[in-house]
């Protein structure tokens, strides 16, 4: 109990830290608007349309892809570490994740979310 007490007691120092940290800066700093200031920089030119567009939803979806194989690597990296010491039930348990994966690509793929 006196770990997880530990824990706590390091977690909550930690977020009055930072939000001490934070809003300094609001107290302490003299508001000084000017319209260099204000107005949004792009490339160091005049913006000629609004910033604030939609994106396309497939580069959510490219995205999405990316974070799940990122992850993908991430998880097999130690496995492929420690190949020695697994049995087959390592070694079956990853090719199923990896062919979870590969099933799920190849049904992005033909149901055309990849095409643009």
């Amino acid at each position: 109990m006196i770990d997880y007490f530990t824990i706590l007691i390091f977690s909550i120092i930690g977020v009055l830290f930072s939000i001490v940290l934070i809003s300094i800066p609001f107290f302490i700093a003299k508001y000084k608007p000017q319209k260099e200031k204000l107005s949004p920089y792009e490339c160091g030119i005049v913006p000629f349309a609004n910033a604030r567009h939609p994106f396309d939803i497939q580069f959510y979806l490219v995205a999405m892809l990316f974070i799940i194989f990122d992850l993908e690597i991430v998880i097999l990296f130690p496995w492929a570490i420690g190949l020695k010491t697994y049995s087959i039930i390592g070694f079956s348990s990853a090719m199923i994740f990896m062919t979870l994966l590969t099933v799920g690509l190849i049904y992005e793929w033909k149901s055309g979310a990849l095409d643009w």
